[in-house]
């Protein structure tokens, strides 16, 4: 397995080694336009190169510089702190920066740097196998708990056990497929391109608690309370969304990003929250200490141009009623005549 591995790397080239990826994550908590002022850390990053992929839910992107780096004659390292530099004296932003020689890498570096610091990891085989081989199975993209679970039952707990184990005995635990891909992985091999996209539109409601919150109860609430202003803001600039992102800040300052497509572009607020709270679940926080919730409606688009399935259900043809007379009443008297079951201020963007 390891030979077959070891090979496979050789196969990446000279220009797969040659490439120079960042991926850089915003620290834009407490912005109550967070919205806004992502676009002006992107507009700082076009400075750099044109070669970069946005992933609002987030607040990060990926940033192809391997031209920037001849450009401005500075190293991966460099670079990143010319950025950072940037954000902070222009913005007053932070930024986390990861750096490798595939995105994959360069976001497993961004994950296991210190908050507004930096990570590179070298764009060599050798040093891309010393930053690999002792993270836990989880670091590795594509890997979820209950695959790691079931890995785990096997002795293999690391991306360095994975490495070591032989490709058949993998593909009995998982499959052919999966296997080779995870292999693949593991060896640091990520052919993926950053590729140029547009920001789609989105919008987003957030809460940061006084204290850690532990309690799951007071989390739904909350999430019930951001769908509910994401639904009004919706009706109210007559768009719908495609999808919800949730994303949890923890008191170490880390963070988890969930995010899902509706069966069907919508406005309805029972049903941002009946996604927002599946979310939720299937982070299976269990009491984790939680700073901040957001959620964001992604993908907008005018209502105009989306079709309501009809279901032929009263309970459903009621709630869109009742919306419509609660968002009469809250542009005739203001938003706090009539709100979720969501304690505490709630700030958006």
């Amino acid at each position: 397995m390891t030979r077959t591995t070891a090979s496979a790397a050789d196969r990446l080239g000279t220009g797969a080694r040659d490439r120079a990826v960042l991926r850089v994550r915003f620290d834009l908590t407490g912005s109550d336009a967070q919205e806004v002022l992502y676009e002006q850390m992107l507009g700082l990053v076009e400075d750099i190169t044109p070669v970069y992929q946005p992933h609002p839910a987030d607040h990060s992107a990926d940033l192809d510089v391997t031209g920037a780096l001849t450009f401005f004659d500075h190293s991966l390292s460099e670079i990143a702190a010319m950025l950072q530099l940037r954000a902070i004296a222009l913005h007053g932003v932070r930024v986390t920066i990861g750096g490798g020689r595939s995105p994959m890498l360069a976001a497993m570096a961004a994950a296991a740097a210190p908050h507004g610091g930096t990570l590179v990891i070298a764009a060599d085989d050798e040093a891309v196998t010393r930053f690999l081989r002792p993270r836990p199975l989880t670091d590795l993209p594509g890997i979820g708990p209950s695959t790691a679970k079931m890995l785990a039952r096997y002795g293999i707990t690391t991306i360095g056990h994975l490495t070591t184990t032989p490709a058949g005995t993998l593909a009995r635990i998982l499959t052919p497929h999966a296997a080779r891909e995870l292999a693949a992985r593991a060896a640091g091999i990520d052919h993926r391109p950053v590729l140029r996209t547009a920001l789609v539109r989105s919008t987003s409601a957030h809460q940061r608690f006084d204290r850690d919150e532990l309690e799951p109860d007071a989390h739904r609430a909350v999430l019930l309370g951001l769908a509910d202003e994401l639904g009004t803001r919706l009706r109210g600039q007559r768009e719908v969304c495609r999808g919800l992102s949730i994303t949890v800040r923890y008191a170490d300052r880390t963070h988890t990003t969930r995010s899902r497509l509706l069966s069907e572009p919508t406005q309805h607020t029972p049903a941002l929250t009946t996604l927002a709270h599946t979310l939720y679940e299937q982070l299976g926080l269990q009491r984790a200490r939680v700073r901040e919730l957001t959620l964001r409606a992604e993908q907008l688009a005018p209502v105009e141009g989306a079709h309501h399935q009809l279901l032929f259900d009263p309970v459903d043809e009621r709630d869109h009623r009742v919306e419509g007379v609660i968002d009469a009443a809250r542009a005739k008297f203001g938003d706090h005549v009539i709100k979720a079951a969501a304690a505490g201020r709630r700030n958006h963007s």
